[in-house]
């Protein structure tokens, strides 16, 4: 996949999926926009990608879900490089808590970051992509648990299924200005924080069909790839990377 001559912006992307995503982009050509809350992270995370990649990726630290910083972020992109092609809704939160007393604070910030960040960053980006006149991508990220429930995700769960309901609606808004959007959703993955969680690795690896969970790698390699010109006949779709787990839905002892 060549992305040379491409500039793109992902969100939330100081580690994790996010990073390796910014670290193949970068590593096939492109001009990567990372974003990230933590201005300390994000700058660490260019510092290594561009170790290797020609200063192909720049830091810009901030909110994601506010919707004046995600004008700024497409706004940088065009000042700096005078367009924009490729948008990875990546950003995300998780406040598990039971449904029966699950506080309207926590239901709200996972909406406005969730959702909100994903909708007005496609919405800004998009706009910016009709002006080109060239096409571009939106990729959002969902999950698995918005194909399968789990115990004390109820909000986070219904977000990841409303962002697979928003790629299928922006067919209709955007396939005639040549702009695709999809949706990946990955299932467990061995990342900075999952890492952290005693026994993830041995519980997920008994329960994926695959017998592992995924690495941050097979989701970057599923979103590069809806990202590409080789997908652009790819629209509304969402790519479940799971190791096969939804399929069986064997549920997880011990761990959330």
């Amino acid at each position: 996949m060549n992305f040379e001559n491409k500039v793109a912006i992902v969100t939330g992307a100081g580690q994790g999926i996010g990073f390796e995503i910014c670290r193949q982009l970068a590593a096939n050509g492109a001009t990567v926009l990372l974003n990230d809350i933590d201005a300390e992270l994000a700058s660490a995370a260019v510092k290594k990608i561009n170790a290797t990649n020609a200063q192909r990726c720049i830091a810009i630290p901030g909110d994601s879900s506010d919707v004046d910083f995600i004008h700024q972020m497409v706004n940088t992109a065009v000042d700096h490089y005078g367009h924009l092609d490729i948008v990875i809704a990546n950003s995300g939160i998780t406040l598990y808590g039971d449904f029966a007393t699950y506080p309207p604070e926590a239901f709200f910030k996972v909406l406005q970051v969730n959702l909100g960040g994903s909708f007005f960053l496609a919405q800004a980006a998009s706009n910016q992509m009709k002006l080109q006149q060239s096409g571009g991508s939106i990729l959002f990220m969902s999950s698995v648990v918005g194909h399968q429930a789990l115990k004390d995700l109820a909000c986070y769960a219904m977000t990841k299924a409303a962002l697979e309901m928003l790629a299928k609606n922006l067919v209709i808004e955007l396939s005639q200005y040549n702009i695709n959007v999809n949706t990946v959703a990955p299932g467990a993955t061995l990342t900075e924080r999952t890492t952290l969680e005693a026994d993830y690795e041995r519980v997920w690896s008994e329960i994926t069909p695959m017998g592992r969970p995924a690495y941050v790698s097979d989701i970057a390699n599923t979103a590069l790839f809806l990202v590409s010109d080789g997908a652009k006949h790819i629209t509304g779709q969402n790519v479940v990377v799971d190791g096969g787990w939804s399929v069986v839905s064997t549920l997880p002892k011990g761990i959330k």
